[in-house]
């Protein structure tokens, strides 16, 4: 049983490892009762959609916590390709965000979270456009193993077939679920996948026919099974409309926050495929205890316990609740379902007891071979003794000497060695990098995982009442905040060397600082070893100088890197190597937000390096800051003099030593002080001054005055990066100071732009026609005017793309627009 024990122990664990760490958190008795009415309940029902953010989370909420129903959303993909209200974070540092926000969102509407390898590629506009990125066998497959592995009743998709009418990838996530639906009972279907899983047919395929933006309207002539989701659950103290405001406000990073409605509200299902129903979905569906011999003892012990719950004193019931896990054990059956209710148990029985189990370290960061010193804290205020307490760290056990019980903590302090081939501590879809818009899995057990287990941990048993309970216990690290009070983090594995830049791109231009300061940190003491960079020779660049400080274990290399004779773009790496052969060439990064737990991650050091006879004034610009994003670190590595502007700094007598004043990505959707004073920066573009604004959306604006004169902010966009593009050649932004050639709108990444300009002004220029495949041009990308002795520019090109990836097109355009 112990080997079983572990593969359910793994399987629960790996959802919820960022919200039950600390094992036994308690909890009230109406909650320990819904548990136990969730773990009488069987269903269970997939969602479907393409993105986070995408699901509906009333209808999750109703069903997890009304149908005390098993609900899991499989999102295809992380959300790489959005938006980023919150920060700079873009790409695969958004799509770790978005991740943690989907478990946060699930931790509160009671869902699970499963994941496909496709990447967010960015908006496309159709299925067609979407399988052109996606392989789609290999997704189909991972929608399929979904399915065998979670084993729904019904399947349920967001959105429907029907092709444009939304994002590509909405439409694609209902074809791929109809597909899957079909293919996961068929055991000639990815017969690889069954080492680890069974073949598995889901009973009905329902479309949610579901409206973010209000209530849905029945189609007439179409047949709906309607679930009413707005209703009050009294264990939980919350309606459905409250748990799914709550859940959808935790995907802050799209600006989500949401307010509960109330009332009645109606959600309608449209079945697409599967057996057909008179009265419900979950017709038919006898009770998964009753199909097992032994079943009806399960069922009689669980409703004896709901029967008599006594909410004053629930540890009354560990006798009942330790009777029960036992006849549930001796099932020996190793079916998903009946994995995740035994470990949906033990969790009830850890609450009831209110057990406390820590397993913490006393740093955060350890490095392969680093000693680190760690406690095993376990704390049992319940009458009901737990002995027999041991930790397995690695092959080492280590044995309490006494029981747990009447609320005085056990404390074992344990010495860790960490092993010399311990993992770092990277996402495990990023270990490897990304190919045709794929994350490479080698795993196929983590193919859909949210996230991965913590590298480093231990196996704590314990018995309790003549049963024996093993789980993995992850190492921590717990610290207190003087503002938030108790924090507890992951314990993370880095590397013992850390090397990182002070750039990502350096322009070889002339006016151009040439320099890099390369940091190398040491986790222990200074190793002795030299610097170069893969892809450079040695005459290609000059270490200037080398400031060793022993006392913060880093050595700072100032590099200053040599010009060649013609224009070029390389992207080099760089490495610390030892003297004793080691090579350390990966950089330490984290992501911090109140509302999600410390994300580490490693990316290589790599530089790009873009060589060019650009005309570049290098004066004085001002940036004003919007959502976020990384443009003014380009700006400054290519000379450009450039000063945040604030609040205080909006008199024309200021801005005007400004060359240019260019506003950060939705500017005008974040940046209160742009309502205030747009008046003056008018004023400013009046006197002479050049103003560029950067995309920014519809809704919601602090202001619908952007301009001089009148435009509106679409929703158009161009998605496919490589589309056609025509230009005015002789347009002062096209010519001057550098001319601009077919050539400078190839290596765009994502997407040309978006959220362009429309019903504009007849007073605005539009010397840019952009238009995605099959679809008419459009001018709405870059829009200009004279205003006074000044210039006006707005452009949905999306330049905070283009700019940190280092496309040389793009970066040359973007000095044009600041040299008006």
């Amino acid at each position: 049983m112990l080997s079983l024990k572990f593969r359910y122990i793994q399987y629960f664990f790996l959802f919820f490892f960022f919200s039950t760490t600390s094992f036994g958190q308690s909890l009230p008795s109406s909650q320990l009762y819904h548990q136990l009415l969730q773990l009488r309940e069987t269903k269970r029902v997939l969602y479907v959609a393409a993105h986070p953010d995408d699901e509906n989370t009333r209808l999750i909420a109703y069903l997890a916590n009304g149908e005390h129903a098993s609900v899991a959303y499989l999102s295809l993909t992380r959300g790489d390709g959005g938006q980023n209200l919150i920060g700079k974070e873009l790409g695969i540092e958004l799509g770790q965000i978005r991740t943690q926000e989907l478990i946060k969102a699930r931790e509160i509407d009671g869902g699970k979270q499963y994941f496909t390898r496709a990447l967010d590629f960015g908006y496309s506009k159709s299925p067609d456009e979407t399988f052109q990125n996606w392989n789609k066998e290999k997704v189909l497959a991972d929608v399929v193993w979904a399915i065998r592995r979670f084993q729904p009743d019904i399947i349920i998709t967001r959105f429907n077939t029907t092709p444009g009418i939304t994002h590509g990838h909405h439409t694609t996530s209902a074809i791929l679920a109809g597909e899957a639906f079909a293919l996961a009972g068929n055991p000639t279907a990815y017969p690889e996948q069954l080492s680890y899983v069974k073949p598995w047919q889901a009973k009905r395929l329902f479309f949610n026919a579901y409206n973010f933006r209000g209530e849905f309207e029945p189609e007439s002539g179409k047949r709906y099974y309607v679930m009413e989701v707005g209703g009050y659950n009294p264990l939980l103290g919350k309606t459905y409309h409250q748990l799914a405001a709550d859940s959808r406000t935790m995907h802050k990073s799209q600006g989500f926050g949401s307010t509960a409605g109330s009332g009645n509200a109606k959600d309608y299902l449209e079945q697409v495929d599967g057996e057909t129903y008179n009265l419900s979905p979950f017709e038919d569906l006898t009770s998964r205890w009753e199909q097992l011999s032994g079943g009806k003892e399960v069922i009689r012990r669980l409703d004896e316990l709901i029967n008599t719950f006594n909410f004053s004193q629930p540890d009354q019931h560990i006798p009942q609740l330790l009777a029960l896990r036992k006849s549930i054990l001796e099932l020996h059956l190793s079916a998903p379902w009946v994995i995740e209710k035994v470990e949906k148990l033990d969790e009830l029985i850890f609450q009831v007891m209110g057990l406390k189990m820590e397993f913490l370290a006393s740093k955060e960061f350890g490095y392969p071979g680093e000693q680190v010193s760690t406690e095993l804290i376990f704390t049992n205020p319940s009458k009901t003794a737990v002995s027999a307490i041991s930790l397995k760290v690695y092959d080492d056990s280590h044995h309490a000497n006494k029981d747990a019980t009447a609320n005085e903590p056990i404390r074992m302090a344990i010495p860790l060695i960490l092993h010399e081939d311990e993992m770092l501590s990277q996402p495990y879809w990023l270990q490897k990098p990304v190919e045709n818009a794929l994350f490479q899995v080698a795993s196929q057990e983590k193919i859909g995982m949210p996230y991965e287990l913590p590298k480093v941990g231990g196996i704590l048993s314990f018995t309790l009442g003549g049963e024996t309970f093993s789980l993995e216990l992850p190492l921590e690290y717990k610290y207190n905040d003087p503002v938030v009070g108790e924090i507890k983090e992951p314990f993370t594995m880095v590397p013992e060397v850390d090397v990182s830049l002070s750039k990502e791109v350096l322009f070889l231009v002339e006016g151009a600082d040439a320099t890099v300061s390369v940091t190398v940190k040491f986790r222990n003491t200074l190793l002795e070893g030299s610097l170069d960079f893969e892809g450079l020779t040695g005459d290609q660049y000059t270490i200037e100088s080398l400031e060793e400080l022993p006392g913060q274990k880093q050595r700072i290399y100032k590099v200053i890197f040599l010009s060649g004779d013609k224009a070029s773009q390389k992207v080099v790496r760089a490495r610390y190597t030892t003297v004793s052969g080691e090579v350390f060439d990966q950089s330490t990064q984290t992501i911090s937000y109140p509302h999600l737990p410390k994300l580490t991650y490693f990316t290589p050091t790599t530089l790009s390096l873009i060589q060019a006879d650009w005309k570049v004034s290098g004066e004085r610009i001002g940036y004003l800051v919007g959502a976020g994003d990384e443009v003014p670190e380009v700006l400054s590595a290519l000379g450009y003099d450039l000063r945040f502007l604030g609040k205080d700094d909006f008199h024309l007598d200021f801005l005007s030593q400004f060359k240019a004043i260019v506003v950060g990505i939705r500017g005008f959707n974040t940046n209160e002080d742009l309502a205030i004073y747009q008046s003056i920066l008018m004023e400013y573009v009046r006197a002479g001054g050049n103003l560029i604004i950067q995309y920014a959306t519809s809704s919601p604006l602090v202001t619908k005055t952007l301009g001089p004169y009148p435009f509106l902010i679409g929703r158009d966009r161009v998605t496919v990066e490589g589309s056609p593009v025509q230009f005015e050649a002789n347009h002062s932004l096209f010519s001057y100071p550098n001319p601009i050639e077919q050539k400078d709108f190839e290596g765009w990444v994502q997407e040309r732009g978006l959220y362009f300009a429309t019903q504009i002004d007849e007073r605005y220029q539009s010397p840019l026609m952009l238009q995605d495949p099959g679809e008419q041009s459009n001018k709405g990308g870059l829009i200009t005017a004279k205003y006074g002795e000044g210039t006006y520019v707005y452009t949905g090109l999306s330049f905070f793309r283009q700019l940190p990836a280092g496309v040389p097109g793009a970066i040359k355009l973007f000095i044009n627009l600041i040299e008006q």
